[in-house]
């Protein structure tokens, strides 16, 4: 399968939001949840101060610019009222009332500009990506996309091909509903491409607005729990299937794993104010499952040195960190202790969904990580499926 992997370009979202500023905006918003006395607490367990997004905190929770007055409109409210036994001067008076109300953002309005930052800091780290391998936009044969929470036809991959550009004849493999899975599933998709073509050049490019799922009245634990944990990040790499003096991971071997029955623990929905991140908690312990699977697809895969064989680093993306701690309570005995510290590092300044593994990769990257480095990367998104890539630093 080897496939070559060069450092990834990674675009961290301009706007640092703290956690402050969120519990005050919440708290502000809903005074009387049932959660309130616990805000302070339930953000500390976090463990995330700032993250970066794309769009300031004042774009998501500022006013649509509609009013509260029924989609109807105001004759048939007139009517109504009038009908209700109201005279004309109340009739006036709530109509004027209901005018003053602002109206939530509609889908539109939270998709629209977020999909605009999207497309500029996915070039951005396109361009970043291919400056990186020391190639340029004429050498790109393949682009992988993925960008979940921002949905747009055409997407990603034709933007991109437009803006970078590229040539005519490159494939263009869109993949918008891949989500935190996207930064293993579509490095194990290049690593396929460049088996059947060696000389083949992919570029993967990942752009999430995560912070599109900000809903300011949603006033459920699980909500709250959205607004504090997503960061807004674009990231790319170039696969090549023969090394280059700028590669610095090679993939060995690729793994995917779906739990069936699962589709419904985390999902987005699209509503008329725009698109919600809906979360059960029941997903962490399923997210584990999947962990405990790829702990047994690893000891086939070496169950002839069992002795010795472990990774040096683990660069992992399970979406929190109760089931950061699970993995490092069920690795096998005798694996070395730290293997998570790059995928920790990442997560203090956000969940960045499917930019996530790349990220955490550019960490150990930049941490120097050794050559001969043998190296595990995971991820699973809603589905609830996984993948992993199992490799070597060089």
């Amino acid at each position: 399968m080897a496939a070559y992997l060069c450092p990834p370009a990674v675009i961290h979202g301009k706007h640092a939001v703290r956690t402050s500023q969120i519990v005050d905006e919440v708290r502000g918003r809903h005074p009387s949840s049932a959660w309130a006395p616990r805000i302070d607490g339930i953000a500390a367990s976090t463990g995330i101060e700032t993250r970066g997004w794309m769009l300031p905190l004042e774009a998501a929770v500022a006013p649509g610019s509609g009013s509260g007055l029924p989609a109807a409109g105001i004759g048939p409210a007139r009517e109504a009222l009038a009908g209700d036994g109201f005279t004309e001067q109340d009739v006036d008076r709530v109509i004027t009332a209901l005018e003053a109300i602002p109206a939530p953002q509609t889908v539109q309005e939270r998709t629209a500009p977020a999909w605009s930052a999207v497309q500029s800091y996915g070039e951005r780290a396109a361009r970043g990506a291919l400056q990186i391998a020391g190639l340029d936009a004429a050498n790109v044969d393949c682009l992988i996309t993925s960008h979940s929470t921002t949905p747009a036809l055409p997407g990603l991959d034709v933007s991109l091909a437009n803006r970078l550009p590229l040539r005519s004849d490159v494939l263009l493999l869109p993949a918008t509903q891949w989500a935190c899975i996207a930064g293993t599933r579509s490095l194990a998709l290049a690593a396929d491409l460049v088996a059947a073509d060696p000389d083949r050049v992919v570029l993967v490019v990942i752009a999430e607005a995560l912070s599109t799922t900000y809903q300011p009245a949603d006033d459920t634990l699980e909500s709250l729990i959205v607004r504090l944990l997503f960061a807004d990040t674009a990231v790319a790499a170039v696969v090549t299937g023969r090394p280059r003096p700028e590669s610095v991971l090679r993939l060995d071997a690729a793994w995917h794993h779906t739990l069936p029955g699962t589709q419904d623990l985390h999902r987005l929905e699209t509503r008329e104010d725009g698109t919600h991140f809906v979360m059960d908690r029941r997903g962490p312990r399923a997210v584990q499952e999947t962990v405990t699977a790829m702990w047994e697809w690893l000891r086939l895969r070496y169950q002839d040195d069992p002795g010795s064989w472990h990774p040096d680093v683990l660069l992992a993306h399970p979406g929190g960190t109760r089931v950061l701690e699970y993995m490092e309570e069920t690795m096998p005995d005798g694996w070395p202790s730290g293997l998570l510290r790059h995928s920790r590092d990442s997560y203090t300044s956000g969940n960045r969904g499917g930019a996530a593994v790349f990220d955490i990769m550019r960490r150990a990257y930049d941490a120097g990580q050794k050559a001969g480095s043998r190296a595990v990367l995971y991820a699973a998104a809603p589905g609830l499926t996984a993948t992993a890539l199992e490799g070597q630093w060089l």
